[in-house]
C-alpha cells in the first residue's frame, strides 16, 4: 500500500512539475491537473482512504474524455496518454489494496467502471487506421509502349542496365512472370556475401544502398569501400572482382556506392572522328568492348572490363579519371562520388558529393562531361557560374561551395537532355552571401544540353533553403496523357514531399503551380522567403502541434510537449535559430535518393513517404569548440561550418526514451495517380520488430530508406524500412502480399530481371550506418519455385 502510495506521489510530483513548465510556454493543462490528481490520490492512499479510488476514478475519467477529444480513436496515440494511468487504476482494483481502505465500496465500483470504459475504448480504437487512406488505383493500360514518344526501354525486357532499369529512371520492368497471385511462393535462389563488411574505422554512415545491374547473364555491384564485383545472374557465382582501394578518410561524411555504370562498346567510331579518336576507338573495342565504371568514396572514375574486371588502361590515366582537379580547395575526404554517373553519346556525366556543414573552402558543386573513351573533359556546368560551359584553362577554378549534385541523374536521348537534381550550398542553414546564381540553382531540378552542357531550363523546388531541402532523388522521366495529348513529363521527389510533374522540354508544371506563404524569423544577418512553392501532387505533412507529441509513456510525452512549446515552430519552413527550430519534414526527407516507381503504361506511382521532425540549431562561431582529433564525420550532431559566424547542431527531434517526439505512423506505402495527380492511397508500412528489444512484429508503420521497384504485373517490391524484410505489394491497393527476412538491413533498391524467361528479385542488405539497421554484405535473389 506505501509503496504504491508512494508511486503515486512520485508520479503526481513530475506531472505537476512538468505540467506547470508546460502550461507556463502555453501548452495543455492536462498534466498540471492530472499530477495534482495523482498527488491527491497518494496522500489519501497514505491515509488509507477509500475516497482515494474516487478522485482517480476522476483523473482517468477525465484522461479518457480529454485523450480522445484530443486525437480521436488512435491506439497509438491513446496509448501513451492512458497506459499509465489504467494500469495505476488496476493496480487499485486490486483485492489486496480495497480491502485496505476504509470505505472503498462506491469509489471502488466508480473506478471499475471507469477502468472497464478505458479498457474498452483502448480495444477499440486497435481495430481501427485513423492514418491509412485506402483507395484502389487504376489498372487501365493509358498509354500502350508502341505509343509512348519515347520507351527509354533500351535495356530489353529482361535486363536492368541502369540504376534505374533505364536512363528514365522509372524503376519499372516489364516483366511478368511473378504476378500477385503466386508472389507468396517466392523462394530463394541464392545468396552472395561480398565479403566486405563494417570495419572498426569507419565514419557512422556506412552504408550499403548499391543497386546492381544485370545485362545478359552478369549482375554488377559495388560495395561501400569500393569493390566492383561481377556475379553470375542464375547462380550468384562471383565471375570477378576488383578492389579499387580506396583511401577511407574519417572526414568523409558518407561511405556508400548506389552503383556502377554500364557501356558497351558501338562497332564504328563516332561519325567525324578524328584519327586519333578511331584509333583510340579501335583500342577501345579491342580492350574492353564492355565496361563499368566505378565511382569512389576518393573522387576517382575507373573504367573496367565487364567480362574480366581489369582496368581499361586507355581511359584517362591508366583507367583512373580524377575528379578532384579544378577544385580550388581539396581536403581529403571533402569530395567524392557516391552514385554512378550517366552514360549517354559517348560522354560521362558526373557530379559529387561534399560534406554537408563543414566549411566556407568546400569544392564545387560543379557536373561534368567526359569523354566515355578518353575520359577527357568535355564540357562543365558550375551553378555559380552556369553561363560559362567550356572546359577551363589551366590554373582556372570552379566555384567554390556551389550547389552540387550528389545523387543520380536521368536523361532523354531523344530531347537531348540530361536532368540533375540539385543540392543547396554550404552552409545550408547560412544563406547571407549567396549569389544570384546561387539561388536562382539551388534545391532545384536543371535541365542541361548533353550535347554542351548549356542549361534550358531550371525549375526550384524551394526559395532560398535554409533546410538541407535539397532534390535527392532521381527525376523519372514518363510520357503521360493529358486532354488527348502525349506529354514528355517528369516527376521529380523531393524531401519535402511535394512530386513536381513537370514538362520536362521546358520545365513548366503540367498543374497550375502555387507559392504559399511561410514563415519568417531568420537570424538578422540572413533572411528567408516570405512564400514557398508547393506542387498539386504532394505528399506533404500536416502542421504538427503540440497533441502530434508522443512517447512510450506520458512522461516523455510530457517532456516531448516542452520541446516542441520551447523551440520555435511555425509550420513547414521555420527558419533555424539560435533558440532552436523544428524542422519538419526533415532533411531525412519525406523522398530521399530511393525516389519513386512509376508504371509508365498504367502512369501510376508508388512511394514510401516518411515523415520525421528534426531539430535545428544555430551555434555561434566563438561558442564551437576546437575539432577534437580522430574525431569521425556527421550530419548529426554539431556541424562546425569553418569559417561562417555560425555552426549548427542537428538531430532528430526524439523524447528522452530515443523514439520520435511525433506520433506514429512515420512510414507509409503509398499510391498516386499521375494522370489527375492525387494520392489514392496510403498504407502503415514495417514493424517494430527491429527497433525495440523484443521482436515485436507490430506494424506501426516505420521510417526508412531506399526505394520502390514496379513490374508489368502489378506488383512492387520494397525493403527500405528499418525492420529487415523485403516485401512484394499489389501495387493497385498498396496491399502487403509476401515478405521475406532479410540477414541485414534492406535500405537499398531492390531490382528484377529475367534469364531464358525465368524472372528473379535481388536485393542488397547491408544496412544503413545512420538509421542503426544490422549490417551485413549480402546479396539475395528471389523466384518462384
Amino acid at each position: 500500500m506505501l509503496i504504491l502510495a508512494f508511486i503515486f506521489l512520485l508520479s503526481g510530483a513530475a506531472l505537476a512539475l512538468g505540467g506547470g513548465w508546460l502550461l507556463a510556454l502555453g501548452g495543455s493543462p492536462y498534466y498540471l491537473v492530472a499530477g495534482i490528481g495523482f498527488i491527491a490520490t497518494g496522500v489519501l492512499l497514505w491515509r488509507r482512504r477509500g475516497t482515494a479510488l474516487l478522485i482517480h476514478a476522476i483523473v482517468l475519467g477525465g484522461t479518457l474524455v480529454w485523450a480522445v477529444w484530443e486525437v480521436g480513436f488512435d491506439w497509438w496515440q491513446l496509448g501513451p496518454r492512458g497506459g499509465i494511468p489504467v494500469l495505476l487504476g488496476l493496480a487499485l482494483l486490486l483485492p489486496a489494496v480495497r480491502r485496505n481502505l476504509a470505505g472503498a465500496g462506491v469509489p471502488g465500483v466508480a473506478l471499475g467502471a471507469v477502468t472497464l470504459a478505458s479498457v474498452a475504448t483502448a480495444g477499440y480504437s486497435m481495430l481501427q487506421t485513423p492514418s491509412s487512406l485506402h483507395g484502389e488505383l487504376t489498372r487501365d493500360i493509358a498509354l500502350p509502349m508502341r505509343d509512348r514518344i519515347n520507351t527509354g526501354n533500351e535495356a530489353g525486357d529482361e535486363d536492368w542496365r541502369q540504376y534505374g532499369r533505364t536512363g528514365f529512371g522509372q524503376r519499372w520492368s516489364p516483366l511478368e512472370q511473378i504476378t500477385p497471385a503466386n508472389v507468396g511462393t517466392l523462394k530463394l535462389a541464392w545468396h552472395y556475401k561480398t565479403g566486405d563488411v563494417k570495419r572498426p574505422d569507419d565514419i557512422g554512415e556506412t552504408t550499403y544502398q548499391v543497386t546492381p545491374i544485370k545485362v545478359g547473364r552478369n549482375l554488377y555491384v559495388c560495395t561501400p569501400h569500393n569493390i566492383a564485383i561481377s556475379l553470375d545472374a542464375v547462380t550468384g557465382k562471383e565471375n570477378w572482382r576488383y578492389d579499387a582501394n580506396s583511401r577511407m578518410n574519417p572526414d568523409r561524411q558518407h561511405q556508400t556506392c548506389r552503383g556502377v555504370t554500364w557501356w558497351e562498346t558501338p562497332t564504328a567510331p563516332p561519325a567525324g572522328a578524328t584519327p586519333e579518336q578511331v584509333a583510340l576507338h579501335a583500342q577501345a573495342l579491342a580492350e574492353c568492348p564492355r565496361r563499368v565504371y566505378l565511382p569512389t568514396a576518393d573522387a576517382r572514375l575507373i573504367a573496367l572490363n565487364a567480362d574480366t574486371g581489369k582496368v581499361c588502361s586507355f581511359f584517362a590515366e591508366e583507367g583512373v579519371l580524377h575528379l578532384e582537379a579544378g577544385m580550388k580547395y581539396n581536403p581529403a575526404g571533402y569530395y567524392y562520388s557516391t552514385s554512378p554517373p550517366v552514360a549517354t553519346g559517348g560522354k560521362l556525366i558526373i557530379g559529387g558529393a561534399v560534406n554537408d556543414n563543414f566549411s566556407t573552402t568546400e569544392q564545387s558543386g560543379v557536373i561534368r562531361a567526359f569523354d566515355i573513351d578518353s575520359g577527357a573533359l568535355i564540357w562543365n556546368w558550375d551553378s555559380g557560374n552556369p553561363d560559362r560551359t567550356e572546359p577551363l584553362a589551366e590554373g582556372e577554378y570552379y566555384t567554390t561551395n556551389s550547389p552540387n549534385s550528389w545523387s543520380v541523374f536521368s536523361y532523354d536521348e531523344a530531347l537531348g537532355l540530361v536532368y540533375i537534381p540539385m543540392g543547396n550550398k554550404v552552409p545550408d542553414q547560412l544563406g547571407m552571401d549567396r549569389s544570384p546564381e546561387v539561388e536562382e540553382h539551388s534545391s532545384s531540378i536543371v535541365a542541361l544540353d548533353i550535347q554542351t552542357g548549356q542549361k534550358r531550363w531550371v525549375r526550384q523546388t524551394v526559395h532560398h533553403d535554409l533546410w538541407d531541402m535539397d532534390v535527392p532523388a532521381q527525376p523519372v522521366l514518363v510520357d503521360l496523357t493529358r486532354e488527348g495529348r502525349v506529354i514528355p513529363a517528369l516527376v521529380g521527389p523531393t524531401k519535402q514531399g511535394d512530386l513536381w510533374v513537370l514538362d520536362r522540354r521546358t520545365g513548366v508544371p503540367l498543374s497550375p503551380r502555387e507559392e504559399l506563404p511561410a514563415p519568417g524569423g531568420a537570424i538578422p544577418e540572413d533572411w528567408s522567403s516570405p512564400t514557398q512553392p508547393i506542387s498539386k501532387l504532394t505528399f506533404r505533412p500536416e502542421r504538427m502541434t503540440e497533441a502530434d507529441m508522443w512517447g512510450g509513456t506520458m512522461f516523455d510525452q510530457l517532456s516531448c510537449r516542452i520541446k516542441f512549446r520551447s523551440l520555435n515552430y511555425e509550420g513547414q519552413y521555420t527558419p533555424p535559430s539560435l533558440k532552436g527550430s523544428i524542422i519538419f519534414p526533415g532533411n531525412f526527407g519525406t523522398f530521399n535518393w530511393g525516389s519513386v516507381a512509376v508504371d509508365p503504361e498504367r502512369q501510376i506511382l508508388f512511394g514510401m513517404p516518411t515523415y520525421l521532425p528534426f531539430t535545428s540549431r544555430l551555434v555561434p562561431a566563438s561558442q564551437i569548440p576546437p575539432k577534437e582529433a580522430g574525431a569521425k564525420a556527421s550530419e548529426q550532431g554539431l556541424n562546425r561550418n569553418d569559417g561562417a559566424p555560425y555552426g549548427v547542431v542537428m538531430g532528430p527531434f526524439l523524447s528522452p526514451l530515443g523514439v520520435p517526439c511525433m506520433a506514429p505512423p512515420w512510414g507509409y506505402v503509398a499510391g498516386a495517380d499521375l494522370r489527375s495527380e492525387s494520392v489514392v492511397y496510403k498504407l502503415k508500412n514495417g514493424t517494430v520488430e527491429d527497433m525495440t528489444p523484443l521482436p515485436l512484429p507490430i506494424k506501426l508503420g516505420v521510417p526508412g530508406i531506399g526505394g520502390p521497384i514496379v513490374t508489368r504485373s502489378g506488383l512492387a517490391f520494397l525493403a527500405a524500412a528499418v525492420d529487415d524484410y523485403l516485401r512484394g505489394y499489389d501495387v493497385t491497393t498498396g496491399e502487403q502480399l509476401w515478405q521475406a527476412r532479410l540477414p541485414a538491413g534492406g535500405q537499398s533498391t531492390p531490382m528484377t530481371y529475367a534469364v531464358d524467361g525465368k524472372q528473379y528479385v535481388v536485393i542488397v542488405a547491408g544496412g544503413h550506418g545512420s538509421v542503426g539497421t544490422k549490417p551485413g554484405d549480402d546479396i539475395l535473389s528471389y523466384t518462384l519455385p
